[in-house]
């Protein structure tokens, strides 16, 4: 059968790619749509495995909440080139996947990537786009927050035009405690806390701060019994620099940390939970 430029810009219009892959991928499938749709994610998968050994740390992160303000999902897809990760179309498949996330709210990745697309997974999505795009994209990095209604509230925070993404839960719901709880997910774009607190810090990280200490200590000549005392005061330091709600608040004239922030709000206001992704 002849292959019109109507058929031909009908499958641009659905997958983005270029017109003559269009022409070509719907001649190979003797006009069959679906058939040319599956070559063009042929291509893409081919491309993927010949680009499987390039960096992607360029991308767009998305972070998005619920409307009720109960869930909330940051993605991070990632790209070769800044070019290719400006570019509306890509911000746009971003967004769909953040979209999918926060309506399904999978465990994992591996999850997310399973999810239907438009009657493909994301994972096979992505491959199509690959051989659409030319370079290598992939879903780099997927979290969730989860709260239950009446017990919190999540909001969401994009750092430096999607290199960075955060969101928040708090423990008090209300329109109040939005800013605050967007106050801190700058915080943490801004600081990078590894924990919320110093429970939240894994036993290995402590461990080696200890070591660490102990070592300092040791080259600067203080006695054997006295390295453990000076190991846990400056894990105590540690502990002020890199959990969030023991860090100091970067808003603050004051020397008020983060719990104390809030706690200036409402006595009982704290964060239950935050999640950060950046590029790179």
């Amino acid at each position: 059968m002849g292959i019109t430029a109507a058929d031909v810009k009908k499958l641009r219009d659905q997958t983005g790619a270029g017109m003559m892959d269009c022409k070509k991928a719907l001649t190979e499938a003797g006009g069959d749509f679906d058939k040319a749709i599956e070559e063009l994610r042929k291509k893409g998968q081919k491309l993927s495995a010949k680009r499987a050994d390039r960096e992607a740390n360029e991308g767009a992160v998305i972070a998005k909440v619920s409307h009720n303000k109960n869930n909330g999902v940051v993605v991070r897809l990632s790209s070769e080139t800044d070019f290719v990760s400006k570019g509306e179309s890509f911000i746009a498949l971003a967004q769909s996947f953040a979209d999918i996330a926060l309506k399904k709210l999978p465990d994992t990745k591996e999850e997310l990537l399973a999810l239907d697309c438009g009657g493909m997974t994301i994972g096979e999505k992505i491959e199509e786009q690959t051989g659409v795009i030319g370079e290598k994209i992939e879903l780099a990095d997927y979290a969730k927050i989860q709260t239950v209604a009446g017990q919190g509230q999540v909001l969401p925070y994009i750092h430096m035009g999607n290199r960075a993404g955060v969101i928040v839960a708090v423990n008090l719901e209300g329109p109040q405690y939005e800013e605050p709880a967007k106050n801190v997910a700058m915080q943490v774009a801004a600081m990078h806390p590894i924990a919320l607190d110093k429970d939240g810090v894994d036993s290995s990280i402590v461990e080696k701060e200890i070591e660490i200490g102990k070592e300092i200590a040791r080259q600067e000549g203080k006695p054997e019994e006295m390295l453990e005392k000076i190991a846990t005061g400056k894990l105590n330091k540690f502990f002020k620099e890199r959990t969030l709600l023991n860090q100091a608040y970067v808003k603050s004239t004051s020397k008020e940390n983060v719990a104390q922030y809030l706690q200036s709000i409402n006595p009982d206001l704290t964060v239950t939970d935050f999640k950060h992704i950046k590029l790179g």
